[in-house]
């Protein structure tokens, strides 16, 4: 059975629950100025702030299963060493590393190049480049391999960059749908 106390105590806990959730249902007091009367203006203004409903956006879902193929810094890397064999091409770890190379014309030289992914945003600190170079003697014994940090990594960095950013461009004027509100009208 239950006691008198035990009752005063629930009654008590949902008159404080229940005037809690009351102040938070109540609506906020906003100016007529923040809100334009014309309603394409107040799409626009929405619009411009990232707010609105959408059907199928998936950016704020825990987990993205974005295909490879729709990374533009993913496609433009690719397509940067594809004249290189690929070791290694892991889209879920981000990285790229290509087998070593030489031209027929320097069969004792070598390089190496490995590209890690920082971000998925198409910006200059994007992409982690490493180049290796490794040099042979004439007998193809002795090699030493090093550390390359000259223009070779800034050139991949932005040819990379460059196709990127077309690939994006390319990416936004095929998927882009016409708004049924005209904006700015």
């Amino acid at each position: 059975m239950i006691s008198k106390r035990n009752i005063l105590i629930l009654l008590s806990i949902t008159i404080l629950l229940t005037q809690t959730a009351c102040e938070a249902l109540k609506p906020k007091k906003v100016s007529a100025k923040d809100f334009p009367p014309d309603p394409r203006k107040r799409v626009e203004k929405n619009i411009n702030e990232g707010r609105g409903f959408r059907m199928f956006d998936n950016k704020n879902s825990g987990t993205n299963y974005e295909f490879a193929s729709s990374n533009p810094l993913w496609r433009a890397t690719l397509e940067t060493l594809d004249f290189m064999p690929l070791v290694s091409a892991n889209y879920s770890g981000g990285i790229v590393i290509t087998d070593w190379y030489s031209e027929s014309g320097s069969p004792n030289e070598a390089v190496k190049i490995s590209v890690r992914f920082l971000t998925n945003e198409i910006r200059s600190d994007a992409l982690d480049i490493n180049v290796f170079l490794k040099k042979c003697s004439q007998n193809m014994t002795n090699c030493s391999i090093s550390r390359n940090d000259n223009d070779l990594i800034a050139d991949l960095n932005l040819n990379i960059l460059k196709k990127a950013t077309k690939y994006q461009k390319d990416m936004i004027e095929k998927n882009k749908k016409e708004n049924p509100y005209v904006v700015g009208n």
